[in-house]
């Protein structure tokens, strides 16, 4: 039997370089961790690697923030 699998919240934003070149920020709200990536697949395979390192040095972390479903997400415009 596997790893069990858990799900932590990630926003991913495109933001701008001060060089001008754009950059997409992974933000895990859950653990308040950062990576990035010059596409959205690199910020979200880049922030995946941080929260495994990140729980591999803090494993009690993972029963305060994650849940066995996927976090439902909305938008709202202003």
């Amino acid at each position: 039997m596997g790893k069990p699998k858990h799900y932590l919240d990630i926003v991913i934003v495109k933001e701008k370089l001060s060089t001008g070149r754009p950059v997409f920020v992974a933000h895990c709200t859950s653990l308040g961790i950062t990576s990035q990536g010059s596409t959205v697949e690199d910020a979200t395979k880049n922030i995946k690697e941080a929260i495994d390192l990140y729980l591999e040095e803090c494993p009690e972390k993972v029963e305060e923030v994650t849940s066995e479903s996927p976090p439902t997400f909305s938008f709202v415009e202003v």
